[in-house]
């Protein structure tokens, strides 16, 4: 096994580790972060039924996000859309033999790397070109943004430009997920591309791309619009009056 086929899969290996780590730790702070006060948006649900439903379309669909701009919907439903096909494309390297569904989805998942790509450079686009958002863009959002794109683009380079042994790619990721590591498939675009996913993946738990799991826990979202009905007490508020 060469040096480079040690380097790459130890560092993608450490990657992962970190971002499984620091997920999960932050998973664990936002569950034990107390929510003293009854704040979800209005028109708030009355059942944890329309919390379900609320919280279903918040995340499928990006209600709220709809109902206050349209443009920025648009761009954000199709790279969030565009990633999820992407991704679950990309299962055909890690499963053997490949699923059926993942099969079906290959070619829609190549055409939908071109949708993931026009949302992100309109998000990018917004906070270049529209004041207010520049305002308050930090440094770390242009980053995050651009090493999506560069993910994207590679991805793409290698599927019509330089074409990759495909056969030695799926040995080479199946070798890291069963720990029996093999040989790194001899293309560049393909080194920069695994080391693009890397810094992704450790810079996740630590960025804004944090919204992703944060959703689930947001007070706003989550809560039962029921503080007529019953006393909201948090476990610490709890406590204090026994």
């Amino acid at each position: 096994m060469d040096f480079l086929t040690i380097m790459i899969s130890s560092v993608l290996c450490l990657s992962v580790a970190i971002f499984i780590a620091g997920l999960g730790f932050r998973i664990y702070t936002y569950s034990k972060t107390p929510a003293p006060l009854k704040i979800p948006t209005m028109p708030a649900p009355l059942t944890a039924n329309g919390v379900r439903l609320r919280m279903f379309k918040e995340v499928v669909f990006f209600h709220s996000l709809f109902r206050a701009n349209k443009w920025i919907w648009l761009f954000g439903w199709l790279f969030h859309l565009g990633m999820f096909l992407v991704l679950f494309r990309h299962l055909r390297y890690a499963t053997e033999p490949v699923w059926d569904l993942v099969a079906i989805m290959q070619p829609i998942g190549v055409y939908m790397a071109f949708a993931m790509l026009i949302g992100l450079l309109g998000l990018w686009f917004r906070r270049i070109f529209v004041e207010r958002i520049r305002y308050i863009t930090n440094p770390s959002d242009h980053i995050i943004l651009a090493l999506l794109s560069l993910i994207v683009i590679t991805g793409l380079f290698m599927k019509y430009v330089s074409h990759i042994d495909i056969v030695q790619a799926k040995a080479f990721s199946l070798g890291l997920l069963y720990f029996d590591w093999q040989a790194l498939p001899a293309d560049f675009v393909f080194v920069i591309h695994l080391l693009l996913v890397a810094m992704l993946l450790v810079i996740f738990p630590f960025s804004k791309l944090l919204h992703a799991p944060g959703v689930f826990f947001s007070p706003t979202r989550n809560q039962i619009d029921d503080a007529r009905e019953k006393r909201h007490l948090a476990p610490w508020a709890a406590k204090l009056e026994k």
